[in-house]
């Protein structure tokens, strides 16, 4: 099919690009990409070797020390999805369109890419993350008077305290925690006095996209991509929120190859990408999650 909406009656030089989302669980900051090697094909495999910790003993000056061999185990992340872009550009359209309309295309395929890959990434919580770390279902107020939920209900700001608790029982590091809500329950946050200032929390700098404060040791984000639970339960529609340090999740992620050639059958370009990527929650510890449904109600 030609691209017909880039025939306009009236020329334009200007092309309508697309929003792109931002991306929020895949950027380096949130999910490491220490591992990501050299990738050549979709079923690669990243081998991640880990030590295990030696033991503390106690020391006594009349007794031989004990030497032990350190343990090591072999976590993979195996890279096996892959998504890919093909586009075909007429050149009668090329000729009757002002403006380059290849290159705002190929930009969108891009940002395409690299949102699957976001999403992607997001999956991977819920699953990962390790039992005692998950808080299970809460019911976010979002009403008028967000200080006073309901029986059964909690805040926004309460989910937060929730996930930092189950961080701490697991003596994750403080530094570098991050939190992901999704749009419903950041929404709810930001109308907390509790979301504090730039000023307050040390910095007026946007570290990371889709950055909305700084809360409880949290860099909070905000994300379209949060998942839903799924399956056929009644949390099934509920939004997945999760908070963690960068170290916890890893993602392989290449992109193989970009190439444009001429069309054997038609007067046109065609433009193709392939990427294929990968990811693992190495460290179950290292990540809390929570499913969140929104109570009904206003907000102030």
């Amino acid at each position: 099919m030609a691209i017909t909406n880039f025939v306009p009656e009236l020329w334009s030089a200007a092309v309508q690009v697309g929003f792109e989302k931002e991306l929020i669980y895949s950027q380096p900051t949130v999910a490491n990409r220490d591992y990501e090697g050299t990738l050549t094909q979709m079923g690669d495999t990243v081998h991640v070797t880990s030590i295990g910790a030696p033991t503390i003993r106690t020391y006594d000056k009349t007794t031989d020390i004990t030497i032990e061999d350190l343990s090591d185990s072999d976590t993979a992340i195996i890279v096996n999805q892959g998504k890919y872009w093909a586009f075909r550009v007429n050149d009668v359209d090329k000729a009757q369109a002002a403006g380059n309309f290849q290159s705002p295309a190929m930009d969108l395929a891009g940002a395409g890419i690299k949102d699957a890959l976001d999403q992607y990434v997001a999956s991977l919580y819920y699953a990962g993350a390790d039992a005692a770390n998950k808080v299970g279902r809460l019911t976010v107020w979002n009403g008028a008077d967000f200080f006073k939920p309901n029986t059964g209900q909690v805040t926004a700001y309460d989910a937060l305290a929730a996930l930092k608790a189950k961080l701490d029982a697991q003596s994750v590091p403080s530094s570098g925690r991050y939190a992901i809500l999704d749009a419903g329950t950041g929404g709810a946050l930001a109308h907390d006095s509790r979301l504090l200032s730039a000023a307050t929390s040390g910095s007026d700098q946007t570290l990371r996209n889709g950055i909305i404060g700084r809360v409880l040791g949290f860099d909070v984000m905000v994300s379209n991509n949060a998942p839903l639970v799924g399956g056929a339960g009644a949390d099934q529609n509920d939004r997945v929120i999760c908070a963690g340090v960068r170290s916890a999740v890893s993602v392989a992620q290449q992109l193989l190859e970009t190439e444009a050639l001429r069309s054997e059958l038609r007067f046109a370009d065609i433009v193709r990408g392939l990427s294929v990527y990968g990811g693992k929650v190495m460290m179950p510890k290292g990540i809390a999650t929570a499913t969140i449904t929104m109570a009904a109600g206003v907000a102030a």
